[in-house]
């Protein structure tokens, strides 16, 4: 039976044991695709002024309406960032403006994506960011054990006999962000969030076997 490592010990595990046969090494690679229980999502905000004082008063406006529609949509764990503001030297024609700006995130239901393009990505001075699917994080666990032992699996596939596995490598990492385009027109098809591809959890590992 093959020396499984705890989930928990992903991120990078070791088992070493001594050899007295011929070592050799294999690797071995999984992938999951997992259901989308929510959604990461974050936008920038900015607003522009002749004063800094006059942009961050404009930029705290724009704020609280992206606030209230934000929580209209059940957006949880908002977190906002504190403002920074830079001025760009004035150009001909063109006088010296300030510009403050800030970071919003949050947790979204997948069945919100829709109105989160239309009615907050539509608010003056945002602009939206990637959107991240998550899987569950009840099922990390168990995502983690069939990963491990497919991938296992996959490098015990070498074609030998009487391996003993002597060390084990894991390694694990989920996929990219997906991005979101700008609003749409209304006579447009919606933004279907059955269309983002589901999270996918990878594992590979590097497994040392003692052959006899």
């Amino acid at each position: 039976m093959p020396v499984l490592l705890p989930p928990m010990l992903i991120a990078q595990a070791q088992v070493q044991m001594g050899c007295n046969g011929t070592l050799l090494q294999a690797r071995g690679r999984a992938e999951l695709k997992r259901a989308i229980e929510l959604l990461k999502l974050s936008l920038s905000l900015e607003a522009e002024a002749a004063t800094a004082d006059g942009a961050l008063a404009s930029l705290q406006a724009r704020l609280d309406s992206v606030r209230q529609a934000l929580q209209q949509l059940g957006v949880r764990k908002l977190e906002v960032t504190s403002p920074s503001t830079w001025t760009r030297s004035p150009e001909l024609k063109k006088p010296a403006l300030t510009t403050a700006s800030l970071q919003v995130s949050g947790e979204l239901a997948p069945a919100q994506l829709q109105r989160l393009i239309r009615q907050v990505g539509s608010l003056p001075g945002v602009r939206l960011s990637p959107v991240d699917p998550r899987a569950q994080t009840s099922g990390d666990a168990a995502s983690q054990a069939r990963l491990l032992r497919a991938a296992y699996g996959n490098a015990l596939a070498i074609g030998l006999h009487q391996l003993r596995p002597l060390e084990v490598e894991v390694e694990g990492g989920g996929g990219p962000p997906i991005l979101m385009r700008a609003m749409a027109s209304p006579d447009r098809a919606p933004f279907d969030p059955a269309e983002l591809p589901e999270p996918v959890d990878r594992l590979s590992l590097l497994v040392r076997f003692c052959a006899r």
